[in-house]
């Protein structure tokens, strides 16, 4: 079986509120959406999140990377199995746009091509896309079969309905809470006052401070923080600033998980060499895909380090699809973000709600490929843009 066409379309998909970190506010976001079509009429859908102070991607660029890619040369072949299918993807190379030593513009790209693929065969398979797994050589290492997943939930920045924000979290029963720290104007020791009291002491809070603090004055903006009983810091500094972690590591008392620093086998390669951090932040879309993000698990593993499967705000249905598959398949996942879907959204992408149930819990999904199915309609009414790519 190949593959027939791709079609892009960037949308725009409206939150039901703001949510706001010390790197955006976002009310709205454009993904991509990839429908990648093979020759007896089988589809499968895929969806990255273009963040232009992540990887350096924007929606329209990754349709214009897509125009410069020899796709009849790269996704051209018969496949028949999943190590097939694996090939496939691991031979798509979206065209080089610009200076990319970190190896990661063309991440969301990668990530909503490669979903598109492994949907429109799982289908052909009738297995879902999680059996990948048994087929991927670089993850055997990391592999389980997790039949119960646990997502943690986010607070954001500012300090609107912060208690309210706090105890519902508590209330709902989530084992972890990730608090966005170093927006400006921002108390970040007050407003944690209030989380911890009203969250409650079991609680395991962990902080993410999007670059917003340097290096020079990190000691003294953490320090304050300390007493609320913190797990984790997230990407302290700026990425221009990364390797002073090396040093500062010893002064700070909590694991430093890396995440806008974390695009790539390169970034990483870099963390493990400079020995600037503790976990890895792994989000698909940001990481390339399904198997990228593996084989940075696997990379983090061997090198006695954790990781965490992150979300981009803004993520739909499909790739909450994605993230349960691959959390149902992949061990040792520290902190687990996603399937937010009814929370984020008015109305879905998908057709199916994904949204985790409660405390955070959700069980696999079993049906073929990614075992959703995409409202065109929404779709239709949320596209600002389209592309067709025909392969044969």
């Amino acid at each position: 079986m190949r593959i027939r066409r791709l079609t892009a379309h960037v949308v725009r998909l409206p939150l039901k509120r703001s949510f706001a970190h010390a790197s955006a506010t976002r009310h709205d976001s454009d993904n991509v959406i990839v429908r990648c079509e093979l020759r007896d009429g089988t589809t499968g859908w895929g969806e990255g999140v273009p963040r232009s102070y992540v990887t350096g991607e924007t929606p329209e660029g990754c349709l214009a990377q897509l125009a410069q890619t020899p796709l009849a040369q790269q996704l051209s072949a018969e496949c028949s199995n999943w190590s097939e299918v694996i090939k496939l993807c691991e031979n798509f190379q979206p065209a080089t746009v610009g200076d990319d030593r970190r190896s990661c513009h063309g991440n969301a790209l990668r990530c909503a091509v490669e979903l598109s693929i492994l949907d429109a065969y799982g289908r052909v398979f009738s297995e879902p896309v999680s059996a990948i797994f048994d087929h991927f050589d670089v993850a055997r290492q990391i592999t389980t079969k997790n039949d119960v997943m646990r997502y943690g939930v986010v607070i954001d920045a500012g300090n609107r309905k912060l208690a309210r924000k706090a105890f519902i979290r508590r209330v709902y029963g989530f084992a972890d809470c990730k608090v966005k720290v170093g927006a400006p104007g921002d108390d970040d020791a007050t407003r944690l006052r209030t989380i911890r009291r009203w969250i409650g002491p079991r609680m395991d809070l962990h902080l993410d401070a999007n670059e917003a603090w340097h290096a020079d004055s990190l000691i003294a903006k953490f320090e304050p923080l300390l007493r609320y009983h913190i797990s984790c810091i997230e990407q302290p500094l700026p990425h221009a600033e990364v390797a002073r972690l090396a040093d500062l590591r010893s002064q700070i008392a909590v694991p430093i998980m890396l995440d806008e620093s974390l695009t790539s086998i390169v970034d990483a390669n870099a963390a493990i060499a400079n020995k600037t951090c503790d976990l890895f932040n792994i989000r698909l879309s940001k990481c390339g895909g399904l198997l990228n993000s593996a084989r940075l698990a696997a990379t983090a593993q061997a090198a006695g380090l954790g990781y965490q499967l992150g979300c981009h705000p803004g993520e739909s249905g499909i790739l909450s699809a994605a993230g349960r598959h691959w959390a149902h398949r992949i061990a040792n996942i520290r902190y687990l973000e996603g399937s937010y879907d009814r929370y984020l959204f008015s109305r879905l992408l998908t057709n199916e709600d994904l949204t985790f149930g409660y405390g955070g819990r959700a069980r696999p999904i079993t049906k073929p490929g990614l075992g959703i199915t995409v409202n065109e309609s929404v779709l239709r009414e949320q596209t600002r843009a389209t592309q067709e790519f025909r392969l044969g």
